[in-house]
């Protein structure tokens, strides 16, 4: 008994210590937001910039896998429509079209000693799901503006940056403003499909060119709210990394023959065991570099419970990734996730058919690859009768950009300066998007869209009824016009030493 208690009081004594630490790290976090003040605004013409996004709407850019259905008549009126809508824009930049239906805008800056910047968009969207066309309270490729909103799809993903990076540069330009450094506007053609052909194609020509970019500006993050419990600020979600894509077809091989007498080994069996092997043998769950940064980020904002235990991740790990777990979109940061899309089976009722396919859909977090998975399937489904297959198109996950530096300060305090009160927070994109394209031009690529999207609004994205908020489109604007202002203050020399060619 004496050895009993004196175990005891040994771990009540360990205890006491991790407690008090915990504690005592909880009340010492102070909050990483940097102070800044409130940009000034000017006026803006609401009713005529949520006119020409509409306008810019009614183009059918849709992308589809089969590049025979793509209409490239679209694009082109697209690409005429902007020419005569931001006629200062055509004036004072270059526009050159690259990969046949991209456009790729230069402003020369005063200062040729500054690094260029870039901001990306896409022109293409998503195709509308068949039969769900009489769903949408107006059609969506209508443009509609109704109801404080502008409704179409593109409204948000992803002409709505595309036309809100022009309006902020229309203007000002009327208002005389030159950069000193060189801004690129980047607007691919295919981002929906890959980017292999839109923004892959102008990342190599900027390299042929010399071009290496201080600063990178695409979609992917965005103001949430509801992000964690306790925190009432939006949160601004700065994608600073993107997971990989690779699918694999699972093709199991079986007995065929007649369904009145079934074999043993049926495909369709075969195939259902390895899938449902796959789904209960999960990759490991872990924080990513960006992950943690974003929890780190968000501790100090937090009340007591949630702060102390993303104040003590050294403690705590294990259990917030218990946690993520039971919620997708938080799973989906801290694993490589694996999804059946796709089943492939049979041609008749009453046939027992000889082979059966699975395509399984991953997303890969920073560190792990496509061979990875491969081996990670293999050794799972455990069974030579059932063939991994990888896809052809796939990506790995890309690096992840700088958290510290002039370029996401810069992006940070624009966006607490025209959004106040905003938490900015670096985060782990769990879909892609064309920055990646560019991921070997400059170490700063990061992926915001300045755009208040709730739960509902994320349901939209690539659905039904996809839409923008006129006051959400111009406060976007304003968002970039003072990103363009204050991107000035991007120090030194291009990183290549040396200035890029012009076009």
């Amino acid at each position: 008994m004496p050895l009993v208690r004196r175990l005891l009081a040994v771990l009540g004594g360990i205890l006491a210590i991790v407690v008090t630490l915990v504690v005592a790290r909880t009340a010492l976090l102070e909050s990483t937001q940097r102070s800044v003040s409130v940009f000034p605004r000017v006026p803006l013409e609401a009713n005529a910039l949520a006119s020409r996004l509409g306008a810019a709407l009614r183009f059918p850019t849709i992308s589809h896998l089969e590049e025979s259905r793509r209409d490239p008549e679209a694009f082109r009126a697209l690409h005429a429509f902007l020419k005569t809508q931001f006629p200062g824009v055509d004036a004072a930049l270059s526009r050159e079209t690259i990969g046949e239906l991209s456009l790729l805008y230069r402003w020369p800056g005063s200062d040729p000693a500054k690094p260029a910047a870039l901001l990306a968009a896409h022109q293409d969207v998503v195709p509308v799901e068949p039969g769900t066309e009489t769903d949408w309270e107006h059609p969506p490729f209508s443009g509609a503006v109704a109801d404080g909103a502008i409704w179409g799809r593109g409204a948000l993903d992803d002409k709505v940056n595309l036309l809100a990076q022009l309006e902020a540069v229309e203007s000002l330009l009327a208002e005389g403003f030159e950069p000193a450094y060189t801004l690129y506007l980047a607007f691919g053609h295919d981002e929906e499909v890959g980017g292999n052909a839109g923004a892959a194609a102008i990342a190599a020509t900027l390299a042929e060119r010399g071009a290496r970019l201080a600063f990178v500006l695409d979609e992917g993050g965005a103001l949430t709210a509801g992000l964690l419990p306790g925190i009432e600020a939006p949160i601004a979600v700065v994608g600073v990394a993107e997971k990989g894509y690779v699918s694999f077809d699972l093709v199991a091989s079986g007995t065929g023959g007649h369904s009145s007498m079934p074999p043993r080994e049926q495909a369709v069996v075969l195939l259902a065991k390895a899938v449902t092997r796959i789904d209960a043998q999960r990759p490991e769950a872990r924080l990513t570099p960006a992950t943690r940064a974003m929890l780190e980020t968000l501790a100090p904002e937090a009340g007591f419970g949630v702060r102390a235990v993303l104040g003590n991740l050294w403690l705590f790990e294990p259990l917030v990734l218990r946690f993520a777990a039971f919620e997708p979109s938080a799973d989906a940061l801290v694993r490589t996730t694996t999804a059946p899309t796709m089943l492939r089976a049979g041609i008749k009722d009453n046939v027992v058919p000889g082979a059966a396919t699975a395509t399984v859909n991953i997303r890969l977090l920073p560190g792990d690859t496509a061979a990875d998975l491969e081996r990670h399937l293999v050794r799972v489904i455990d069974d030579p009768r059932v063939e991994v297959v990888r896809r052809l198109r796939f990506r790995e996950a890309s690096r992840e950009s700088a958290l510290e530096g002039p370029a996401f300060e810069i992006l940070s305090d624009t966006i607490r300066g025209v959004f106040p009160e905003t938490i900015v927070t670096p985060y782990l994109v769990a879909g892609g998007t064309d920055a990646r394209h560019y991921r070997d031009l400059s170490d700063a690529v990061y992926r915001f869209a300045p755009l208040s999207l709730d739960r509902e609004d994320r349901r939209r994205l690539h659905g039904t009824n996809e839409r923008v908020g006129v006051k959400d489109y111009v406060e976007a604007v304003h968002f970039y016009r003072a990103l363009i202002q204050n991107l000035d203050a991007l120090p030194g020399k291009p990183l290549n030493g040396k200035p890029e060619t012009g076009t």
